[in-house]
């Protein structure tokens, strides 16, 4: 199986799989610290946590070890609304995570996008005010790729005091993000996203200045009190590794997925396909593309014992719910429904791609001739 779902989950990197291996050879509790032991496996923590901050150049204290990119966001949003009234304002695009929290609570306000799934800085500027009690914009599209302009953002919001939350689970590895000069208040990241372990992420709290959070969840006074619980200490010593190689291989990992993006593609123009946002919007390893007169679930299925890939976010394929940041971009019903998202990464083969190709490109000619014959699959029809 050729796996082209990087978005959905990376790989984990060898050296980061065998710093969790070594980690779960050692016992102990880091809130246990009243002996060697636990003392031991809080100093790991903290040197993780201390890697972690260096990623996105924020303070070891300003990190907090959560579940993951959606535990963050949950308390990051939650926590915050509790402190502040007024609505939170989101981008159109937003990934379930941060939608779901605020619309629950009767406090999301949409910022639109434009064609390429941008944020229309205008729009934002007119909506934030003093009154605003938060702005959550993530970093880099999980469907699409596409990178928002956070300096920008967070110049809005700290002209008019408000905090900002950024989702950074899809831009963790791939963009260079300095929490303070883009004026970010709250930061969220997943370790499975940048080559790590699934169940560990982090969520950045700002101190200067200092991000006022309420707890929504009790039981404990880990992690600042907002996150109780023992923590996953092989998850974070796996994270501050993976967060370590993400630093040092950013800028190869780029170079690399513009080679193969631009080879994937090149390879598919045989059959058309189409790219739902221009090139220069979105993050290289991520491609959205539509092949005309081909569903997305029909070449899913055509190929699915050959090529691993999605019609977009894995929240959205569980609920068989259509993208709804294709439809915020303006796409229609029948262009949505013929988009895919391939996404690769730093342990993609060239060989991969090239084959990849063959069998999509194979798959499509086959599926276009089916529907001229009329010959529709049962399982090409829509869901019901």
């Amino acid at each position: 199986m050729i796996y082209l779902d990087y978005n959905a989950s990376t790989p984990v990197d060898p050296l980061v799989a065998e710093a969790l291996v070594d980690a779960l050879k050692h016992v102990g509790n880091a809130a246990s610290t009243d002996h060697a032991v636990g003392a031991a496996a809080r100093a790991r923590v903290e040197d993780a946590r201390a890697e972690v901050a260096a990623l996105i150049a924020a303070e070891p204290e300003e990190v907090l070890f959560t579940s993951g990119a959606t535990e963050s966001d949950n308390i990051a949003i939650l926590g915050t609304i509790a402190r502040r009234a007024g609505p939170v304002i989101v981008s159109a695009v937003e990934h379930p995570a941060v939608l779901e929290p605020a619309r629950r609570r009767g406090r999301a306000a949409v910022a639109p996008v434009d064609a390429a799934g941008v944020v229309d800085l205008r729009a934002l500027d007119e909506a934030v005010t003093p009154a605003t009690a938060l702005v959550s914009v993530m970093a880099a599209n999980n469907e699409t790729g596409v990178v928002q302009p956070l300096e920008a953002i967070g110049a809005i919001c700290a002209e008019r005091g408000v905090p900002f939350h950024v989702d950074a689970a899809q831009a963790g590895a791939r963009l260079a993000i300095n929490v303070e000069r883009m004026n970010i208040t709250l930061l969220s990241l997943s370790a499975h996203k940048m080559y790590g372990p699934p169940g560990v992420g982090a969520l950045y709290v700002s101190r200067r200045p200092r991000a006022k959070v309420t707890a929504v969840m009790w039981g404990g006074g880990h992690e600042r009190g907002l996150r109780p619980g023992t923590l996953n200490v092989p998850g974070a010593v796996a994270f501050g590794v993976a967060a370590r190689l993400a630093a040092a291989r950013r800028d190869e990992d780029e170079v690399r997925a513009r080679q193969l993006s631009a080879r994937l593609l090149a390879a598919l123009a045989e059959v058309d396909a189409t790219r739902n946002v221009p090139a220069e919007v979105a993050l290289p390893h991520t491609l959205s593309l539509r092949f005309p007169g081909v569903s997305a679930r029909a070449l899913l299925h055509a190929v699915n014992d050959r090529v691993a890939f999605s019609t977009g976010s894995a929240c959205a394929t569980i609920k068989d719910q259509p993208s709804h940041v294709l439809a915020a971009q303006g796409l229609d019903a029948t262009a949505i429904a013929q988009s895919v998202r391939l996404s690769l990464g730093r342990f993609t083969p060239a060989e991969d791609v090239d084959t990849a190709a063959r069998v999509i490109v194979a798959a499509v000619a086959r599926l276009r001739a089916l529907n001229a014959a009329g010959l529709v699959p049962v399982w090409a029809s829509p869901a019901p």
